[in-house]
């Protein structure tokens, strides 16, 4: 056989969805074997456990060496982050995890194997990506949350400070209490306690969940949603465009205006032969 015909298989295999699935159903038996780990299993279950584990790392090598040898160009493979990250996290799950000193980090990277269903769903990565390319944007948003943050713990320990020194004896423990507001964590106890001795004081947890938890939340949802939508745009652009080179690479080409013009004319030219005889 030769190298291009094997390149070609190796593609096809990479490229189909039977063999996408398998190895999504292989990561989620990955997910629950760790997880049935946590339990005390019946005697019997230790080896079967840990010949699935083993089948499981042979699946990984096997399937990362299949992605690999697909790839046109090998050099390219470890440009993308997602084959560097599958690549070292198969190479450590080989490591025995059973009485050996790096029994502990082999059965963290064993937990980590899940999340190798980011890259292989597109749709993981494309919400993971936009996250991280949010994180610039959301930086100045959390700045803002900070500041407001710390201005209300400055109130809440000078006013509160006496009232219950658990909740608002210094501005750390403040800020503590504050969370515990803004996530509604039992929040009106705190309230109702200050109000014994403010009663005005629902005016201060009402502004500050106005302004953390609806104002600065929904702006960080927003931020998000931007950065997903234009990342879902470049993925379809991107699919677009390979699209089109396949196409090129066959032999069609994209039809211009020209080419409909003409087409239209010759039609309306063959429509018209049979009244130009009569």
């Amino acid at each position: 056989m030769q190298a291009s015909e094997l390149q070609s298989r190796f593609e096809r295999i990479r490229a189909n969805k039977w063999f996408e699935a398998f190895v999504v159903s292989v990561i989620v038996i990955s997910a629950l074997l760790v997880g049935a780990k946590t339990y005390e299993l019946p005697a019997g279950f230790g080896s079967v456990t840990l010949l699935l584990d083993w089948f499981i790392s042979a699946f990984f090598l096997t399937e990362i060496t299949i992605r690999f040898l697909g790839e046109p160009r090998k050099r390219d493979f470890f440009k993308s982050f997602w084959n560097v990250f599958d690549t070292v996290i198969v190479i450590i799950s080989l490591i025995p995890a059973d009485d050996t000193e790096l029994a502990l980090i082999a059965r963290l990277v064993r937990v980590f194997r899940v999340l190798r269903m980011i890259s292989i769903i597109p749709e993981l990565r494309i919400l993971l990506v936009s996250l991280v390319k949010a994180l610039p944007q959301l930086g100045y948003v959390m700045l803002l949350m900070f500041i407001i943050f710390y201005i209300y713990a400055a109130v809440g320990s000078t006013l509160f400070g006496d009232i219950n020194p658990t909740l608002w004896g210094d501005i750390t423990i403040s800020l503590l209490t504050l969370f515990r507001v803004m996530t509604f964590e039992d929040w009106t106890d705190v309230m109702y306690e200050t109000m014994e001795v403010y009663p005005l004081s629902w005016v201060y947890y009402l502004t500050f969940i106005f302004f953390t938890a609806f104002a600065f939340l929904n702006m960080v949802i927003g931020i998000v949603v931007n950065v997903m939508e234009r990342e879902n745009e470049k993925a379809r652009e991107e699919k677009e465009a390979l699209l089109r080179a396949e196409l090129e690479a066959e032999g069609h080409s994209e039809p211009t205006l020209q080419d409909v013009m003409a087409e239209l004319t010759a039609i309306k030219a063959k429509l018209e032969e049979p009244n130009s005889k009569k």
